[in-house]
Order: structure tokens, then C-alpha cells, then sequence
């Protein structure tokens, strides 16, 4: 009998041993000692020099147990070994057989061949390849067997709850790191939304929990539980997770920071009611662009004041940009870093009038449904800009007097007096001075806003500044439009300068505007916009004619006040009114009383 199994051990194809309780293999196929360079003849042979595995000490119990217990291993994948060193996979089997020489032994057998051995490493390929997938992912992962124990980790895992993989496959997660509350008290298993995806194949999303680390800290998380379903059954789970402890850091910070501007609210809200309407201003900001002789002699007065603490009286018609020049004024002064609060005296109602001054407290009068700051309390270490000055009424010039003389006033309602040091800037179109003869402006505090006065030149006397101003004009407008920049030619740049600009800077800008709007291509068609909308032919070539006719900047302000006088005298002087020269003119009746004033026009002359 002998003869017959050491004739089949030599003789087999296939790789056969057996293997005895102590490990060692009494008979190998002569094909297994070739592959495996192992010699017989030298001595015992173990299970060892043959093949190994990623759990050799497992093979070892399995094996064990096959020999005692007659307990059979299907398929279980091994490596063999070529000398010392792993060379091809294969499929072990083993089955318990009694010998006459040994006992009870293990009979094993290993399926290795070219297809198989392919298939295998492209097994193993196709695992490494998912876990270095899974590893490359930002959040944990964590795979679940249908009892709720871990089959895979990936590294991210590991970095946020410090677990390595040998600490939880196996193991059921909730037991490992999702056993308690953030206040460490007691969360039962059958309450845990992981297990609970197990149970109904419902898929769970939980935003505010924790996972313990290794280190006994809680990491806030927010996880995703999703079943593994098999024939439409829970046969697992994949939990995907991240930690939050940023976001929480976060809405903690937010939360106190919302704390702190609602504590603000009442006084952000009062500033807010008194700077709105600054927020538009965006462009040209201080910036007074031009370079003409008439607007170097104002940029003169700008910089002689401004760092002074003169009050300033600002000149000219409308649309010229008073404003600007106030910006300018405070800018350029030592109250610069404080703040310049805005009166339209012509927009505010006469009866609010004393309450945008000064303020006034809550029940001062019906509507007064809480106290407000006076815009000159708002201005306090800055500068107030006055605008339209020549629109307040009588009634209240003198309180405004007086808390420019004294420095204090009291709020509407109240018997406190309040503390201010503020500078003042007025403008007006209207003739002050006329407006004090006809008893419609205190003198005094005519004297006392009109410390230093500046008046700015209208555009007809700066028509060298046409030009730069046309064309930054045009430059903004086609960026607001989202268009290629437009060109000015120089003829149209002559179209510019010898019109009369009533509405002056004002004016110009909106003309240019409308230009932009309308010139659908390449060619700025300024003549679509010009007042009194003129020809459409005008030569955009960029040489003028040797023919053009002009006039002189003497003879256009000729020109201009006999068109006055033809106007006062065709309404019979009368100025105001819907019948007045103004409103013929199309300009205001403050304006048309200023330019009178410059040209010495009145109707006895």
C-alpha cells in the first residue's frame, strides 16, 4: 500500500501532501517539491516551506481543527512559495484521512493554475485598487455586515476617530466609537440610526451626533447610513461620515457675533437712517476732474481752506457739483477720518425740519416712536454739507444759529442739551444776498455759514474741461453697460464745447449717458442725444474742417445773456411761475436770478 501512495504522490499532477497535528508533511507530491525547491531527503518538510498566507497562524488553527475535529477547508487562498519566496496563488483544500503510519492527518490540495492564478491577481488588483480609492475619499467610510460589524475602513476613518483597522474589523462600530451622547450619556444600540438602517433598509442622514476618538474626546459628525441591499433585504451597510468640529466652531462664533450686533442694533439703524443715501456715491469720490484755468482758481480756494476751520459757502448754478467740492473741502481736512453727514435742505418736509437738525426723543410729537440722533449730532468731530441752504425756513434759521454759534442744542422733546463740534460747508444756487434784502435769509447767519466762499465756474466757462470730463463720462457708462469703450471725435468734441450746458456738469453726464445708450455700435452717435436732438450727420472723421464757423467765448456769453434778456422780456420780467422766463427757459428760477445777478441784467438797466 505504500508503494501504491508514494507511486501516486510522485506520479500526480496535481500538488498533494499530507499533513500531520505537529504541521509537518509526511508525503508531497513530487510536483509540490519541485515548485517549492524543498528536498525530502534533508529532513521534515513543513506546511510553511510549501505556502503561506496574509493570517498564517489561521491557516495553522484550521488545519489543526481539520485533523481533530474532521472539520473540512473549501477554497481558502494561499500563496506558494518558490524556494522562500511567494510566486503564484492558489485555492487550498483539506480533508481529514486516517494513516496507518501517522493517525489522523489532514490531506490538502492545492488548485494552481495559469487562469486561476491570472484571476486571482486581478482580484487582489481590483482590491487594492478600491482601497486606495476609499483612502483617497476626504470622509470616513465604514462598511457594516448585516449584524452591524465592520468589514472595511478606509484611512480617513482612522484620521478623524483615530481607530486603526485592526481595531474595528470585526467589531461592531456602535460598541467602538457611537456608544454615547456628547453628554456621555447612555445610546442604546437599538436607537442607533446605523443599526436601525440594518433593520428597515431605509437609508438615515444624521446631522448633530458624535463618534469617540481613541483619545476618549467626542468628535461632532454628520453621517450618512445607506443599506446594502441582497433580494431586498438589509445584508449591510456603508456609513459615510465627517467631522464638523470646524462648523460647529463656526456657528459658535457666528452665534456670538449675532449676539454682539444685536446689541448694536439701535444705533447701527440710527446711522443707517442718515448714511443711506451716501451709499450710491461710488465714483468721483472727492475727485474733481479738470484742468481749466477757472477750475485751478477753485481747486486754489479748496486747498487755502480746507484745512482750516472756516465755514464755506459753495457758489454756482445748479449741476455744477457743489457736492463734490464739499467732499473735497473735508477730505482734505483734519476731519477727514470722521464723518460727513448730507442735508438736502430742499427735500425735507418743514415741518421735519427741526427734528433732521437736531433730533428728537421718543413721544416727542405722533410718529416719534423712539428716539433719533439730529443729523449736526451725527456730524460730531466731522463736517455737515449743507445742501440747498437757501431752502430753510425761517422759523429754524435761528435755533441753527445758535447751535452753530454756541456749539449745543437740545433734541425735539427733550431738555438736555447736547455738545457738537461740527464744521460747515453750505451750497446754494440762489443769490443770498438778495435773498437777505427780500427778508427771506437772517443775516446773521448768512455772515456766519458764508465765512470763505467758493463758486464754482459753470461748465461754459470751463469748456476746456469738456472734453476730460466727456470722456470719462463715456468711460464709465460703457463699463456699467458691459460694452467695448466708445471714442469721442474731435468735432463732435467741438459739438460739445459750443453748446451752452444750462444743466452743466449735470447735464453733460446724462447727455453722455444717453449717447452711449443709443450707439448700438462702434460709432458714438452723440448726435442722437444732443438737446434739440441734432442732425444725425455729423463727420465722425477725426480732422475738423477748415470752414467750421464759431464764436468766441465772449461772443457766446453775449449770446447768452441777450437770450436772457429776449426771455424776461417776453414773460414781461416776471421770473417764477409756470408763465416765468425760467420756466420758458427750462431752468429754475434760483438759477435764472443767479445768472442775472452775473450778467447785470434787471429791467431798469
Amino acid at each position: 500500500m505504500r508503494s501504491d501512495a508514494d507511486w501516486l504522490l510522485n506520479n500526480s499532477p496535481n500538488l498533494l501532501a499530507t499533513v500531520a497535528g505537529d504541521l509537518q508533511c509526511p508525503d508531497i507530491s513530487a510536483i509540490w517539491l519541485t515548485h517549492a525547491e524543498v528536498d525530502a531527503a534533508e529532513g521534515p518538510v513543513s506546511i510553511d516551506q510549501l505556502l503561506t498566507t496574509d493570517d498564517q497562524a489561521g491557516l495553522h488553527r484550521q488545519l489543526r481543527a481539520v485533523i481533530s475535529d474532521g472539520a473540512e477547508m473549501q477554497n481558502v487562498l494561499v500563496t506558494l512559495l518558490h524556494g522562500s519566496q511567494p510566486s503564484t496563488q492558489g485555492l487550498l483544500t483539506a480533508w481529514r484521512v486516517e494513516s496507518a503510519e501517522h493517525g489522523s492527518i489532514a490531506a490538502i490540495a492545492a488548485n494552481c493554475n495559469e487562469q486561476l492564478d491570472m484571476t486571482l491577481t486581478e482580484l487582489t488588483r481590483l482590491r487594492n485598487e478600491h482601497q486606495q480609492i476609499l483612502d483617497a475619499a476626504g470622509e470616513g467610510i465604514y462598511g457594516l455586515d448585516s449584524e452591524g460589524k465592520t468589514t472595511f475602513a478606509n484611512a480617513a476613518s482612522t484620521r478623524i476617530v483615530g481607530w486603526e483597522h485592526d481595531d474595528v474589523l470585526g467589531q461592531p462600530a456602535h460598541d467602538v466609537h457611537h456608544h454615547s451622547h456628547a453628554d456621555g450619556s447612555p445610546y442604546p444600540r437599538e436607537d442607533c440610526p446605523i443599526y436601525l438602517a440594518l433593520k428597515d433598509g431605509v437609508a438615515k442622514h444624521v446631522e448633530d451626533e458624535v463618534f469617540w476618538h481613541t483619545d476618549g474626546s467626542a468628535v461632532p459628525v454628520e453621517y450618512t447610513s445607506t443599506p446594502i441591499l441582497q433580494d431586498g433585504k438589509p445584508a449591510g451597510a456603508v456609513v459615510v461620515f465627517r467631522d464638523i468640529s470646524r462648523r460647529k466652531a463656526l456657528e459658535q462664533q457666528r452665534e456670538a457675533d449675532f449676539s454682539q450686533i444685536t446689541s448694536l442694533k439701535d444705533q447701527l439703524e440710527a446711522e443707517r437712517d442718515y448714511l443711506r443715501e451716501e451709499v450710491n456715491v461710488t465714483t468721483n469720490f472727492g475727485d474733481i476732474i479738470g484742468d481749466s484755468p477757472a477750475l485751478k482758481r477753485t481747486m486754489a480756494q479748496i486747498e487755502a481752506v480746507a484745512t482750516t476751520a472756516a465755514n464755506v459757502l459753495v457758489l454756482g448754478d445748479s449741476g455744477v457739483g457743489k457736492e463734490m467740492v464739499a467732499r473735497a473741502i473735508h477730505h482734505a481736512s483734519d476731519r477727514a477720518d470722521k464723518a460727513l453727514v448730507k442735508v438736502n435742505c430742499a427735500s425735507i418736509p418743514k415741518e421735519l425740519f427741526e427734528s433732521e437738525f437736531f433730533g428728537h426723543v421718543k413721544g416727542a410729537f405722533t410718529g416719534a416712536h423712539r428716539d433719533r440722533i439730529g443729523r449736526l449730532q451725527l456730524a460730531d468731530g466731522g463736517t455737515v454739507f449743507l445742501d440747498e441752504v437757501g431752502e430753510i425756513p425761517m422759523a429754524l434759521q435761528g435755533k441753527l444759529l445758535r447751535a452753530l454759534q454756541e456749539r449745543e442744542f437740545e433734541r425735539v422733546g427733550d431738555d438736555e442739551t447736547v455738545s457738537v463740534d461740527v464744521r460747515v460747508v453750505a451750497a446754494t444756487n440762489r443769490d443770498l444776498t438778495a435773498e437777505v434784502a427780500a427778508g427771506r435769509f437772517r443775516e446773521d447767519l448768512f455772515y456766519r455759514l458764508s465765512v470763505f466762499p467758493i463758486e464754482v465756474p459753470p461748465l461754459r466757462e470751463r469748456r476746456e474741461d469738456i472734453q476730460t470730463l466727456a470722456l470719462h463720462f463715456l468711460k464709465g457708462t460703457c463699463s456699467e453697460l458691459g460694452r467695448e469703450p466708445l471714442s469721442i471725435s474731435r468735432q463732435q468734441v467741438e459739438l460739445l464745447r459750443s453748446h451752452s450746458w444750462p444743466g452743466n456738469i449735470r447735464e453733460l453726464k446724462n447727455v453722455i449717458e444717453r449717447a452711449a445708450i443709443l450707439s448700438p455700435g462702434k460709432r458714438f452717435r452723440l448726435d442722437l442725444a444732443m438737446p434739440g436732438n441734432a442732425p444725425a450727420t455729423i463727420d465722425a472723421t477725426p480732422e475738423p474742417t477748415a470752414d467750421v464757423d464759431f464764436l468766441t467765448e465772449a461772443e457766446m456769453l453775449q449770446q447768452e445773456k441777450r437770450n436772457l434778456i429776449a426771455a424776461l422780456k417776453a414773460t414781461d420780467w416776471q421770473i417764477w411761475g409756470d408763465d416765468g422766463a425760467a420756466a420758458q427757459l427750462g431752468i429754475k428760477p434760483s438759477t435764472l436770478t443767479y445768472r442775472m445777478k452775473k450778467f447785470a441784467i434787471s429791467k431798469d438797466a
